[in-house]
C-alpha cells in the first residue's frame, strides 16, 4: 500500500479570521457583490475548504452610492410575498436604494453563497453599512482589493 501526503483540511478552530473593508461608492453592484461572496467563503485563501467557513469579515461603507449599468435603477425588482393572497410587494431598485440601501447589496451577496447553513454562518459575516460610517475601527479592518 502506497503512502501518500494526506489531503490537509481546514478545522474550525484554528483559523484566522481577516477583516476587510470596501467603499462601495461608483463600484457595480454585481462585481462587487461577487468579490465579497468569494471573501465571505474564504475561496481567496490557500486553506479554503469547502465544507468549512474559511472567510474573512467584510464591513461595506456608503452602500447607498453603489452603481448599476443599463436601467436597472428602474427596471430591476424586488418582490416579497407577506404569505398572505394578493400579499406580493414590489419595489424597484431605486425605491429600494431610498428605503432599504444596505439590503440591496446584502441580497445581491446572499444570492452568491450557498443555500444551507454554512452560508448562513457566511452571510452573518457580512456588515453594511449605508454611510462613510462604521462601528468595526477596532478591528482595525484592510482595505479588499477588488480589481483583478
Amino acid at each position: 500500500m502506497k503512502m501518500g501526503t494526506k489531503t490537509w483540511n481546514a478545522k474550525p478552530g484554528e483559523l484566522e479570521r481577516g477583516w476587510h473593508l470596501v467603499d462601495a461608492e461608483g463600484q457595480t453592484l454585481g462585481r462587487l457583490a461577487t468579490r465579497i461572496a468569494e471573501t465571505l467563503r474564504g475561496k481567496d485563501k490557500p486553506q479554503f475548504t469547502p465544507h468549512v467557513d474559511t472567510g474573512d469579515f467584510v464591513v461595506v461603507v456608503n452602500a447607498e452610492k453603489i452603481a448599476v449599468t443599463g436601467k436597472k435603477l428602474d427596471d430591476k425588482m424586488y418582490h416579497r410575498h407577506s404569505g398572505y393572497p394578493g400579499g406580493l410587494r414590489s419595489r424597484s431598485l431605486r425605491e429600494q436604494l431610498e428605503r432599504q440601501p444596505t439590503e440591496v447589496l446584502r441580497k445581491a451577496v446572499k444570492g452568491m453563497l450557498p443555500r444551507n447553513r454554512l452560508g448562513r454562518a457566511q452571510i452573518k459575516k457580512l456588515k453594511i453599512y449605508a454611510g462613510p460610517e462604521h462601528p468595526h475601527g477596532a478591528q482595525a479592518p484592510e482595505p479588499l482589493k477588488t480589481e483583478r
